[in-house]
This record gives C-alpha cells, structure tokens and sequence, in this order.
C-alpha cells in the first residue's frame, strides 16, 4: 500500500494552544474566528482606502467624485479604527478583570 500523506499522529497535549481540557476546543475555534474576522476586516479596510485614494486621483477636479473619495477613505479609516478599538477594548478587559477574550482558557478536571 502506498502512503501519500505520510503519518498522521494525534495532537501533542502539552502544546500551549491544545490543552486537552473538554470543551478547550470550542474556544480555541472562536478565539481564531475573531482574530480571523478581525484580520480580514483590516485587509478589506486597507483595499477599501486605496481604492479610495485611487477614485480621489482620478476625480479630474469633478467635486462630487473627490467628495464620494473622501467619504469613502473617511469611512474606510473609520472601520479600521473600531476594528483596532474592539481589540484594544479586548485588551483591556483581559489585563482589568482577567477574563481572556482573545486567547480562552479552558480549566476541567484533573
């Protein structure tokens, strides 16, 4: 028999991002989708601004496409700002209360 992906093992328990723990799973998932989330947000944000940037050279002196431009890069630096505030706020409450939002752990049974 021929193997094309090699070994499979399972996940090292003593890995700082597996725990082992029941439900630690759940978490982890969640914690990754908001960074993902938040990630994507940013790149869609910065795509958005040059984009912006672009319709702005391109306006000709034509006042209504510059102020759309300007709305649109207003907009843009906006969203990005309460992107990097939802985390900056995530931040916070983990260093105030200790309640880790971005980065769960899951305490069970031992």
């Amino acid at each position: 028999m021929i193997q094309i992906f090699g070994n499979i093992k399972p996940p090292v328990t003593n890995n700082k991002y597996f725990t082992g723990t029941e439900g630690s799973g759940l978490f982890l998932f969640l914690s990754n989708l908001f960074k993902l989330a938040g990630t994507i947000g940013g790149i869609v944000m910065l795509v958005q601004i040059i984009t912006a940037g672009y319709m702005y050279l391109s306006s000709e002196g034509d006042p209504k496409k510059a102020a759309q431009a300007w709305a649109k890069i207003w907009q843009s630096i906006v969203g990005l700002l309460i992107i990097a505030a939802a985390f900056i706020i995530a931040g916070l409450v983990e260093k105030f209360t200790g309640i880790k939002i971005l980065n769960p752990e899951v305490y069970g049974p031992n």
